[in-house]
C-alpha cells in the first residue's frame, strides 16, 4: 500500500499549484484539528478495512469507518504527506518534521525519526521540507522516503525498521513525490516532480541511476504543469507514470526507454493505484486551463481500455480495496477547492458517495 503526496500552495505567485518548486512554504501555523464524532464507541482494537489518512493541514493521521467516517485521530507530526502500512500493521507517516511510526491497532504513535538530510524550519505548504513519498520494502526491512529539500534536489532516505533510524541518504530529484519499490524489491523508485525524472536506486548497494520521463518535453521547467507525480509499478516491473488525462508514460528501468499510450480524462492528473487485477487508478484533479475537464477517477483496464468516472471537487491520491471493487479517493487537493473527506467509489457501477475524513487528506490506506 502506498500513498500519495501534495500539499497547500506556499506563496502569492504560485496559486496555479504544483507547476512550479517555489518557497519552502509558510511558517508552520496551529494545525487544525481533526474531526472525530463517531456515532458510536471507537473500539478498542482498529477493524480491519479501517482507512488511515495523511491529514496534510494538521498534525495528525486519521482512521477513518468507511461507513460512518472518522473514529480516531493520532498525532505524528506536522504536515503528514504520504504514509504506508506493513503486514505487522505498523504504519509509516512521512511528515515534516521526521517518519512517524504508528501502532494501527491500538492507534498509538510508537516513534518519530529525524531526517538525516537538513530541511531547514519546520513549514507547512505545497513546498514544505521534508518527506513526501514513502514506500515498504517487500521484506518489511526497509522503509524508503523521498525527503523534499526546498530549493535543491531531493534526498532518499533508507530507514532500518527494526532499528528505527536512517542508514542511508541517497541523492535523487527534486520534490519527490512519490517512492515505489520493485516487486523483488530489489530497486526502489523516486519520482522528482520539478526534475521531470525517475531516480532508479539499487536497494543493495544504493547506486542511482537518472531516468528523464518528460513526454511533453521539459521547456516550461519549473514553471510547466506537465511534469511526472506518482508511479505505479506493473507485474512486468514496468512504472506507469499518468500524464494530464492524455498519456501514460510507460518507464522501462532496465533500460531507461519511454513508451507512451493514449488517456482519455483530459485532465490534470495526480494520484494512481493498481487493482489486484491490474486495473490502473488514476485521480484528475480538475482542469488547469479552460480545455480540461473536471476532476474525475479513470478506471484504465491492462488492455488499454479506460472508464472516467466524475467526482465532485478536487482530490489526489487514491487506494483500492484487496478485492478490487472499491476504490477510496482523497479530497485533500493543494489548490481551491479541496475538501476533508473521501470519494468512495464502486468500481463496478461507477457509483459515488462522500465520507469525511480528517483534515485536508492526501495519503490513504486500507488496513
Amino acid at each position: 500500500m502506498r500513498a500519495g503526496l501534495l500539499g497547500a500552495v506556499a506563496v502569492v505567485l504560485l496559486v496555479t499549484g504544483c507547476s512550479a518548486a517555489g518557497a519552502a512554504g509558510s511558517e508552520a501555523p496551529a494545525p487544525r484539528t481533526a474531526s472525530v464524532t463517531p456515532s458510536a464507541p471507537a473500539p478498542e482494537r482498529t477493524p480491519d478495512g479501517t482507512l488511515l489518512v495523511a491529514d496534510f493541514d494538521s498534525d495528525t493521521v486519521t482512521f477513518v469507518d468507511p461507513e460512518r467516517g472518522p473514529i480516531d485521530s493520532v498525532k505524528v507530526g506536522t504536515a503528514p504527506y504520504g504514509l504506508v502500512v506493513g503486514d505487522d500493521g505498523r504504519a509509516w507517516v512521512a511528515t515534516a518534521e521526521g517518519v512517524a511510526v504508528v501502532d494501527t491497532a491500538s492507534r498509538e504513535r510508537l516513534d518519530r525519526i529525524p531526517y538525516d538530510t537538513d530541511t531547514g524550519p519546520v513549514t507547512t505548504g505545497e513546498y514544505r521540507g521534508g518527506g513526501m513519498g514513502i514506500a515498504l520494502a517487500p521484506d518489511g526491512e526497509r522503509v524508503y522516503v523521498g525527503v523534499n529539500v526546498p530549493d535543491a534536489k531531493g534526498v532518499l532516505e533508507v530507514i532500518d525498521t527494526k532499528e528505527r533510524e536512517v542508514t542511508d541518504t541517497v541523492p535523487v530529484g527534486r520534490r519527490p513525490f512519490d517512492v515505489d519499490v520493485a516487486r523483488d524489491g530489489d530497486e526502489v523508485y523516486a519520482t522528482g516532480h520539478d526534475s521531470y525524472d525517475v531516480t532508479a536506486v539499487r536497494a543493495d548497494t544504493l547506486t542511482p541511476r537518472l531516468l528523464e520521463v518528460a513526454p511533453y518535453g521539459t521547456e516550461g521547467d519549473l514553471g510547466s504543469w506537465l511534469k511526472p507525480h506518482y508511479a505505479v509499478v506493473r507485474e512486468d516491473g514496468k512504472l506507469a507514470l499518468p500524464f494530464e488525462g492524455e498519456r501514460l508514460a510507460v518507464l522501462d528501468p532496465r533500460t531507461g526507454d519511454v513508451d507512451i499510450e493514449r488517456m482519455t480524462a483530459n485532465t490534470h492528473q495526480h494520484g494512481a493505484a493498481l487493482a489486484p487485477d491490474g486495473t490502473l487508478l488514476v485521480v484528475g484533479t480538475g482542469p488547469i486551463d479552460g480545455s480540461d475537464k473536471g476532476p474525475s477517477l479513470t478506471i484504465r483496464e491492462p488492455g488499454g481500455a479506460e472508464r472516467v468516472i466524475p467526482l465532485d471537487g478536487s482530490h489526489e491520491d487514491v487506494t483500492v480495496t484487496e478485492d478490487g471493487r472499491t476504490a477510496y479517493v482523497t479530497g485533500g487537493f493543494t489548490r481551491d477547492g479541496s475538501w476533508d473527506g473521501i470519494t468512495v467509489v464502486d468500481l463496478d457501477s461507477g457509483d459515488t458517495r462522500r465520507l469525511p475524513a480528517g483534515v485536508r487528506p492526501l495519503g490513504i490506506a486500507v488496513l
